[in-house]
């Protein structure tokens, strides 16, 4: 276990997302415009209408994953958490249709039915990097 601090916050983002927007590919698309190099992605809510997600199916090494993909149904999007560290973010979702909810890792092709929003804090003075540990998992790690 390892932790990092920062005393200095700076801005918080508030991303709109409107019908046909894609999820992942705005937040990159925000953190590249804004130059966001380290950020926690607070929230984010809103509706689906294709998704894709992939989780975990194994709990060895090397682990085994699985992309869930949703096309064309509604899908509420309760939330999305994660870490922008050296720019690049690692972000999960949580979702949910009629019947039951869903999580994973988010990736690129979830696209907004009719709205969506995002909120990212922007940290000022943290300098969180990703690298490999010996399994090859990429891990935060605090820059020196």
């Amino acid at each position: 276990m390892d932790t990092f601090v920062t005393e200095d916050t700076g801005k918080i983002h508030i991303l709109r997302l409107d019908q046909g927007d894609y999820v992942l590919e705005s937040i990159n698309q925000l953190i590249k415009e804004r130059n966001i190099k380290q950020g926690i992605v607070l929230s984010g809510v809103g509706t689906l209408d294709r998704c894709v997600v992939h989780m975990v199916t194994t709990t060895g090494y090397p682990t085994k994953e699985y992309f869930a993909t949703w096309e064309n149904q509604p899908l509420e999007l309760l939330s999305i958490q994660g870490i922008i560290a050296n720019g690049s973010p690692h972000l999960h979702m949580v979702i949910s249709d009629k019947e039951k909810a869903y999580g994973g890792h988010l990736e690129e092709g979830c696209r907004i039915l009719y709205l969506g929003e995002v909120a990212i804090l922007e940290l000022n003075d943290n300098h969180m990097t990703r690298v490999p540990n010996k399994q090859d998992i990429m891990m935060l790690e605090m820059e020196n």
